[in-house]
C-alpha cells in the first residue's frame, strides 16, 4: 500500500471511532483536500477507494480536473469565493462550501447549467468573529439563508466552518459547538438542513462529536503542502 493508502485507512478508522462515540450519530464523509497537491497524489488517494476531493484554488483545480476525467471524482469548492471565478466554479464543482454573501449565492445560481443537478452550497459561518477568516457573522446566518433558499439552481445544504486553530481538545470543542448552535437554530427556524461541514487534520475528531457530517483533511493524507508557485 501507498503511504496515502496507509494514512487514509487510519484517517477512516478514527472518523469510525468518532462516530460511534458521537451523541449526533451522523453518517460522516471524507474530503481529501487536495489543493497545492499534484493529480498523480490524487490518483493515489482515489485508487486507495477516496472519491471526494476538496480544492480551493480555482485554476489549480481546473488543471487537475481535466487531468483526471477518467476518475468519478466528486469535487467541491472549499475555499475564499471571488466573484470573477464564480462561473467556472459554478460549472466544474458539485459543492461549494465557502459561501459568504448573497451577491457570490446569486452569481453561482446564475452560471449553472441547466443541465445539472441544483449546485449542492453551505454557508460558511465565522464563529471566532475573527477579521482575518471569511465568513457570515452567526446573527446574519438567517437572512441569507433566506434568500439562498429562493435561488433555484442551488441546494442549500448547510453550514461551513473554520474555527481559529487550536490543539487543546476543549477549546476545539467548545468552537465547534458554536458550530452545531447555529446549525440548530436554523434548523429550528425551519431550514431543511442536513449538513455540517467542519475539522481538519488537527481537529477532526473534536468536530465529529459536535455532530460534523463533512470533515475536510489534507495534510494528514498527503502530508505537508509543496510550495504553490506564483
Amino acid at each position: 500500500m501507498t503511504t496515502i493508502s496507509n494514512r487514509l485507512q487510519h484517517i477512516l478508522a478514527t472518523i469510525q471511532s468518532a462516530q460511534a462515540s458521537s451523541q449526533y450519530q451522523q453518517s460522516v464523509k471524507l474530503i481529501a483536500v487536495s489543493k497545492a497537491q499534484p493529480a498523480a497524489a490524487i490518483r493515489d488517494a482515489y485508487a486507495a477507494g477516496q472519491t471526494i476531493f476538496g480544492e480551493s484554488y480555482l485554476q489549480e483545480a481546473l488543471d487537475k480536473q481535466a487531468e483526471l476525467t477518467d476518475l468519478a471524482i466528486e469535487w467541491h469548492f472549499i475555499g475564499p469565493i471571488q466573484s470573477n471565478k464564480t462561473q467556472p466554479i459554478s460549472q466544474h464543482f458539485a459543492w461549494v462550501h465557502s459561501i459568504d454573501r448573497l451577491k457570490i449565492a446569486q452569481r453561482l445560481n446564475d452560471a449553472r447549467p441547466a443541465q445539472l443537478p441544483p449546485l449542492q452550497v453551505c454557508i460558511q459561518v465565522n464563529v471566532s468573529n475573527e477579521d482575518s477568516k471569511s465568513g457570515v457573522l452567526p446573527a446574519e446566518l438567517a437572512a441569507l439563508a433566506t434568500e439562498i433558499q429562493k435561488l433555484p439552481k442551488l441546494k442549500l445544504r448547510g453550514l461551513m466552518a473554520i474555527p481559529a486553530p487550536t490543539l487543546d481538545a476543549n477549546q476545539q470543542i467548545a468552537q465547534f459547538k458554536l458550530v452545531r448552535e447555529c446549525y440548530d437554530a436554523l434548523s429550528a427556524q425551519g431550514f431543511a438542513l442536513d449538513t455540517l461541514s467542519m475539522g481538519m487534520s488537527d481537529d477532526y475528531a473534536a468536530a465529529i462529536s459536535q455532530g460534523a457530517s463533512f470533515v475536510r483533511i489534507g495534510s494528514a493524507i498527503f502530508g505537508a503542502r509543496p510550495a504553490r508557485n506564483a
